[in-house]
């Protein structure tokens, strides 16, 4: 029997966030700080496709306003509104185990969603960018150049099938960076669409905004988290549990077997086993 072809929805709606952070160096003289209190080893982005995002939405805030009734949380810090942790969104750091046990439950409902990520490894990273300061002393990172370059790569094949894309970021501090992220998604689609001679047709709508207005970005939240245990933790439970959701990981520094990294899919599962000897 043939395989029938993927229906490919007319409008697909994205969401992205980031876990961890893209900070390389600090101090006076510009110490590489990765991996030390405060500096994470790892840095990533994640992308949610969600078909329903209403239905999502309503889902994820009727949950907290039910969490937010229920006399088991009285009293709970994180639970007080002042403070703006669960009592205005989920945010799976801040959330208690039991609280977080209610949201993987029903994200694990939603069948439909995919999640796509891309890793990078920021110790092999700084390394990587003290070298080029070596070949072109002039050039001074930013962090926002590793945000882009992950968000070119997570991007790449994702903008030239619907006929529509909504793309929500969530916001990062208080620059607008709207317009350079349109660039870089422009870019990827660019360089994809030139690879495989195709005429880019799709329109881009793209937003930028926070957990608490985009219900959404909480659920990209947690998917990042799940990830971020693995490989800051190496705990892999909570990443098995949504794994049936998980469509691509890319790790573009385990290149144990390839030069452009490591894919992890439905066919090749991202688990602790997997990382052994690359953590």
């Amino acid at each position: 029997m043939s395989k029938k072809p993927d229906i490919i929805p007319p409008i697909r709606n994205y969401f992205v966030d980031e876990a961890g952070d893209p900070v390389l160096f600090g101090g006076k003289r510009g110490d590489i700080i990765v991996g030390t209190e405060g500096c994470s080893r790892f840095f990533m982005l994640g992308l949610l496709d969600v078909p329903d995002h209403a239905a999502l939405s309503k889902d994820l805030i009727e949950l907290r306003l039910r969490l937010m009734a229920d006399p088991y949380f009285k009293d709970v810090p994180s639970f007080d509104p002042q403070r703006k942790k669960t009592a205005l969104a989920f945010h799976a750091k801040d959330d208690l185990p039991e609280v977080r046990r209610e949201v993987f439950g029903l994200l694990r409902k939603y069948s439909d969603l995919q999640f796509y990520a891309v890793v990078v490894d920021k110790l092999g990273y700084a390394n990587h960018v003290k070298h080029r300061n070596t070949q072109s002393p002039a050039y001074r990172y930013n962090p926002n150049d590793l945000y882009d370059l992950l968000t070119k790569r997570l991007f790449n094949d994702k903008l030239h099938k619907s006929d529509e894309y909504n793309i929500c970021f969530a916001r990062r501090g208080r620059t607008d960076r709207t317009v350079a992220l349109r660039l870089a998604l422009i870019e990827a689609r660019q360089r994809f669409c030139k690879r495989w001679k195709i005429e880019p047709q799709s329109t881009l709508n793209m937003t930028a905004s926070d957990p608490i207005q985009t219900a959404c970005l909480q659920a990209v939240d947690y998917f990042l988290w799940a990830i971020q245990r693995l490989y800051e933790k190496r705990e892999d439970r909570y990443l098995a549990y949504l794994w049936p959701s998980f469509k691509l990981v890319i790790d573009i520094n385990d290149m144990r077997k390839a030069a452009y990294g490591m894919y992890y899919s439905q066919k090749t599962p991202l688990t602790l086993a997997a990382l052994e000897g690359r953590l």
